[in-house]
């Protein structure tokens, strides 16, 4: 096979050079534990304090309001689970949108089987969350809104200022998931409105197994990992300061370069859509194409089924996903999908695209040319096309 063409971006991202170059020394010569008193140990603590002020200084945050996780999964849950703790004298009611991430889903499910009512907000067709639906239903008992930035399979940005604003009249935290967002999109934590952000670097070309959540000064929440008193004792366990350093230096790459980079991805991302659209039939664009992350196509070809499409591609060297890299192998047709209004039978039929860094123009003109006989190629041999689309449009 020749150069693999990734088109995955979403799902996760190379380490870039100069990150696992600062890194590097962390993991062998510079090696101490930071909750260690003696020079070795010291210079790692100074390493991880250094990495907390260049994030905090990127996102409009106090460096004491930097807390280091594992990933975005765990600040997630942290945030959710955390809050739930905290504040369930003063009530047991969340607020969250239909099309957020598993890792927020799936722990409001968990805290409905602990007696907690969450509300699930609906989207419009583009997948924008309506900050009105938030106001109304924010009640007396409402402890926590919980609103992604962008949405990870159809890279719909939320407005997340103008929901902020109706948590703040309310005096309800309020917590987005920034993992997609961050290093694509200006992140400033008070324009924004947060008093909690999610983080994770492997999304923007960083180590994989670290992460942080943005937590506000005075935010009620309780820790989720207990032992040795680690971040002020919001986070316990060793530091892993290797990745620290790594996404530290990440995020201020991405952000020198989010601008050029936006720009750029944008246009081949058009470029992609209008090639696309022009040579295959019964093709959708499935999100907002305005307020949308610059690398993010999110399509659906009528009569056949995503994972047919990714196997195909790949045996061209192309790698591209249905949906979430956390529910790979799952036959359920995507949730997110679902919440816009698209039948089930059409939401199987669905590719994300996302570009990055490498992606050029000539992986672009290569997917226009390869994509359309795969699709013809599938529809010939799918029944379900034949019957409902092929002979309608004959006649």
């Amino acid at each position: 096979m020749g150069r693999v063409i990734y088109l995955d971006h979403a799902s996760t991202t190379p380490v870039d050079p100069e990150v696992l170059e600062i890194m590097r020394p962390w993991f062998t010569e510079e090696f101490g534990n930071p909750s260690t008193v003696y020079s070795l140990g010291l210079a790692s603590a100074q390493a991880v304090q250094q990495a907390r002020e260049s994030i905090a200084e990127t996102i409009g945050a106090e460096p004491e309001e930097i807390c280091f996780t594992s990933g975005g999964t765990e600040a997630d849950n942290w945030a959710l689970l955390g809050t739930a703790d905290a504040c369930q004298k003063k009530g047991r009611h969340l607020i969250t949108s239909a099309i957020e991430h598993h890792a927020v889903l799936e722990t409001v499910e968990h805290l409905e089987k602990r007696g907690y009512e969450v509300t699930r907000l609906p989207v419009d067709g583009g997948g924008l969350v309506d900050p009105d639906e938030v106001r109304r239903a924010i009640r007396p008992d409402t402890i926590l809104v919980s609103i992604m930035h962008a949405n990870n399979e159809i890279g719909t940005i939320e407005p997340i200022a103008e929901i902020g604003k109706v948590t703040r009249e309310a005096g309800v935290p309020f917590h987005t998931d920034a993992v997609q967002s961050a290093g694509k999109l200006p992140l400033d934590v008070n324009e924004l409105g947060v008093d909690m952000l999610s983080m994770s670097a492997h999304k923007f070309y960083g180590p994989k197994g670290i992460g942080l959540m943005y937590l506000r000064k005075r935010t009620r929440i309780t820790p989720l990992l207990h032992g040795g008193g680690q971040e002020k004792g919001f986070r316990a366990g060793t530091h892993n300061v290797p990745g620290i350093v790594g996404m530290a230096k990440a995020l201020e790459l991405a952000t020198n370069r989010m601008a050029d980079d936006a720009v750029r991805e944008a246009a081949l991302r058009d470029r992609l859509w209008d090639g696309l659209s022009a040579n295959i039939d019964a093709i959708h664009l499935n999100g907002d194409m305005v307020s949308r992350l610059p690398g993010n196509l999110n399509l659906r070809v009528d009569g056949i089924e995503g994972e047919s499409m990714i196997l195909m591609l790949d045996m061209d060297g192309i790698c591209v996903s249905s949906g979430s890299a956390c529910t790979t192998g799952s036959l359920e047709p995507s949730h997110v999908l679902l919440a816009l209004g698209i039948p089930q039978e059409h939401a199987h039929g669905s590719l994300r695209i996302t570009l990055g860094r490498s992606t050029t123009a000539e992986d672009i003109d290569l997917f226009i040319k390869v994509f359309p006989p795969i699709v013809t190629r599938l529809r010939e041999m799918s029944p379900i096309w034949c019957a409902n689309c092929v002979c309608k449009q004959r006649n």
